[in-house]
């Protein structure tokens, strides 16, 4: 294999790995609530299937990692043929930076003292499958910037392919090392959240802005972030700072009820939709019964 190939390879690996190390916290943190103790329970049509899988995937939580690991490897090689097209369209990173500020605002966010709801949608509320596609909803949006930073190293697809595959597998290991690490130090599950609305901010930093944000700065405020993360938690004095901390996670629930206020018109037509959509099958479901 010509030298020239092998290092553009080593460098795919090396970007995938500096653009993904947030990546790799969040994931780990997503799927840290599941048991890796318990199988995934499947409907009862496909339990034969799961019997079946159960020794590929393993429990819940390894099962989760797994298959966004597949979800990724299909995610990005279909983002990687339509890589001029992420290019070309910047409103995908705008839609992917919202999705990601949501995400991050839902598991942030904490009630005021006198309210029994915190319009807050924690991640930890949704079943396994749930959580596999918030997994790969949020590996596709942190894969915007890899696959654009990639497609700038090589022009062959081949190349780009093998070292992205081999960036995500190992980046995928350390999601799953970084889930158990969430049990011993629990406050990174707050900052693998920050982590996400870190870079929310940057997407749209970047594209309403047009500011870049380099693989270096990103590498330093995630750095920066887990490490003020655990001093916060580890020193006790710092513990005076926890009336801001808790005001911010006000601040964040109040723009989730904002947030939940604005799409209750399209939730309603899209729920109307669904019903029309349904209607015909359930009525010819009732007169094959009769």
């Amino acid at each position: 294999m010509d030298w020239v190939i092998v290092s553009v390879i080593l460098q795919l690996i090396f970007l995938e790995g500096i653009l993904s190390i947030d990546n790799a916290a969040v994931l780990g943190a997503m799927v840290t609530h599941l048991p890796d103790d318990l199988p995934i329970i499947w409907p009862k049509g496909m339990k034969k299937l799961g019997d079946a899988l159960h020794v590929v995937l393993g429990n819940q939580r390894t099962a989760a990692l797994r298959v966004g690991l597949l979800g990724a490897y299909l995610g990005r090689g279909l983002m990687l043929l339509l890589a001029h097209f992420v290019i070309d369209n910047p409103w995908l990173r705008v839609v992917g930076a919202v999705y990601l500020l949501r995400l991050a605002f839902n598991n942030l966010g904490e009630a005021e003292e006198d309210e029994a709801d915190a319009h807050v949608h924690p991640l930890e509320a949704n079943r396994f499958w749930g959580i596999v596609l918030a997994v790969e909803l949020t590996d596709l949006v942190f894969s915007l910037d890899n696959v654009v930073a990639a497609v700038a190293l090589s022009e062959q697809i081949w190349v780009i392919f093998i070292g992205v595959a081999l960036g995500i597998l190992f980046m995928r290991f350390a999601a799953g090392w970084f889930s158990y690490l969430v049990e011993k130090v629990p406050v990174l599950k707050k900052t693998a959240y920050i982590l996400v609305l870190n870079i929310g901010v940057e997407l749209l930093v970047e594209d309403l802005a047009s500011v870049e944000v380099k693989p270096g700065i990103r590498l330093a405020i995630t750095g920066a972030t887990v490490l003020l993360s655990l001093a916060y938690y580890y020193l006790k004095p710092l513990h005076v700072l926890k009336p801001i901390l808790l005001w911010l996670a006000e601040g964040f629930a109040n723009v989730n009820e904002l947030i939940d206020w604005l799409l209750v018109p399209f939730v309603a037509l899209l729920r109307l939709c669904w019903k029309g959509i349904k209607a015909p099958f359930v009525k010819l479901s009732h007169s094959e019964r009769a």
